[in-house]
């Protein structure tokens, strides 16, 4: 009885600490500056069971900026390409888990306690914007500068160019890069896309491990104008 017991606070413990974690936002202000305006761009954040990406619509001072990608023999410059997709996890779960069916334990088991991080990019085309998987943010100017900044930092560097895991992809359209940070079920993919949200001046919940937490606490606490503005 008394495991029972306790395993009922602890469980008590996680709803609360969930709960809490998306209603409280993160920071508690922000700056009117930070807030869409006619120089606005649309990012999108992408979402799965437990994952988020980060999808940047392509243009050429984002392909300039991005230049880097090539060494991960990645075709930016492919003219189908619409979106780079950013995303940041565990390496080992990361890079061996392209699906469910491919779960492995030890992978697994790095992924609830520590890992190395890395950057996985995609090419993506058209993006349905109205899928439920799709949250369509619109960002000031100076707020997409900011999560671009965000995004380039969270990538490692030797001799000021990025590491690509060369040899380690899901396909031709995606690669891994060594990235900034270690991995844990606490501080995970999730805390990292609200992290760049927040450096790009939006408010999310103050811990949002899963992908619904965070696209429910976005919507909780920031201006639904953020959500509605026109597609750039």
């Amino acid at each position: 009885m008394k495991i029972f017991k306790y395993l009922c606070i602890a469980l008590a413990l996680v709803i609360v600490s969930l709960g809490a974690g998306t209603l409280l936002p993160k920071p508690f202000t922000r700056h009117r500056s930070d807030v869409a305006d006619a120089t606005s761009r649309r990012v999108l954040v992408l979402s799965n069971p437990i994952h988020t990406d980060i999808a940047l619509p392509v243009d050429a001072e984002l392909l300039a900026r991005f230049g880097f990608l090539r060494d991960g023999n990645l075709d930016i410059d492919y003219p189908g390409v619409r979106y780079l997709v950013f995303g940041w996890g565990g390496r080992a779960f990361y890079t061996q888990t392209p699906t469910w069916a491919d779960l492995k334990p030890l992978p697994l088991f790095k992924g609830l306690t520590l890992d190395n991080s890395v950057m996985h990019v995609e090419l993506a085309g058209d993006i349905p914007v109205s899928d439920e998987s799709v949250t369509s943010l619109d960002l000031s100017g100076e707020g997409y500068r900011k999560l671009v900044d965000f995004i380039v930092g969270s990538f490692a560097y030797s001799q000021e160019k990025a590491i690509p895991l060369l040899g380690q992809s899901y396909g031709r359209d995606d690669a891994f890069f060594e990235a900034e940070g270690y991995f844990n079920a606490l501080v995970g993919c999730n805390t990292w896309t609200a992290a760049a949200l927040r450096y790009a001046g939006l408010q999310t919940g103050w811990w949002t491990p899963l992908p619904p937490l965070l696209t429910t606490s976005l919507r909780l606490h920031n201006d639904a104008s953020t959500f509605s503005a026109p597609a750039p």
